[in-house]
């Protein structure tokens, strides 16, 4: 079944969106662009790697974005002069474990997600329905990715369902989860967009409470456990495989149907 679109997505530029913001963008190498996946990269990295993994997935019909997080790390908590970045308001030091807490607040990072990029540059510019973004996070940028999809879907009358999300190593940040939005209210007032979550089997992050607490909050949640032990980007086919799947599955295309349509 195919619908028609008034305006076509396009491809957004680098001058589309805010100057203050480091991102790259990388264009489908087989057909229109149809869907968005934004990268969102791990504690104390940049979006250079990420700019990399979009081209690597050569996904058909889709445009990555990687984007650099908002905040930079002094470099007395990593020793090194090497530029890194991370998604939380603050840096939090968990002195138990020798690292940065990544749940150190996402309020900064959801405006700029939500308001500057998804609102203001893909939807209203370049004409992306909201089902056609997708997120792909590690770790921090993993909570990141939630907390966006988590947040318009609090019952303030902002909902939108979109593409999905596939969080590797990431959780769901103790602020979401603890939203009265997803306690109580049964399915109805659970987010709609699908989350894929990959965890090591010895994770501290992907716990079974967070897997819980995650399902509490979102109505359709697929938990993959990888036989590895840390939580680490997916280092072969074996563990790539549930996350092609779920792209399959989640992207739009408009092979086979219409000019001006798309496929629903």
């Amino acid at each position: 079944m195919a619908s028609s679109s008034q305006s076509q997505p396009r491809l957004p530029t680098p001058s589309d969106f805010p100057p203050n913001l480091t991102l790259s963008i990388n264009p489908p190498t087989t057909g229109s662009p149809v869907n968005i996946l934004i990268l969102l990269h791990g504690l104390g990295d940049t979006h250079t790697s990420f700019t990399t993994l979009g081209k690597s997935l050569n996904l058909p019909e889709t445009v990555t974005i990687s984007l650099r997080a908002p905040n930079p790390i002094p470099p007395i908590f990593t020793g090194s002069s090497t530029p890194s970045f991370h998604w939380g308001d603050d840096i939090l030091f968990d002195e138990s474990k020798g690292t940065i807490d990544p749940d150190g607040g996402f309020t900064t990072t959801r405006k700029v997600l939500l308001d500057l990029i998804i609102k203001d540059v893909l939807i209203e510019k370049c004409h992306y329905p909201p089902r056609n973004i997708l997120f792909y996070g590690y770790g921090q940028g993993g909570m990141a990715a939630l907390t966006v999809a988590a947040s318009v879907a609090s019952g303030d009358g902002e909902e939108l369902e979109f593409g999905g999300v596939v969080s590797v190593g990431g959780r769901l940040p103790a602020s979401t989860s603890s939203s009265t939005a997803g306690s109580g209210q049964g399915k109805k007032g659970k987010c709609k967009t699908p989350v894929l979550l990959c965890g090591g089997s010895r994770s501290r992050e992907v716990t079974r409470q967070a897997v819980d607490a995650l399902k509490e909050r979102f109505k359709d949640v697929e938990y993959v456990k990888w036989a590895k032990e840390g939580d680490g980007m997916p280092g072969s086919r074996e563990e790539m495989l549930p996350i092609m799947r779920f792209f399959a599955r989640r992207l739009r295309s408009r092979a086979g149907v219409p000019e001006g349509a798309v496929e629903v």
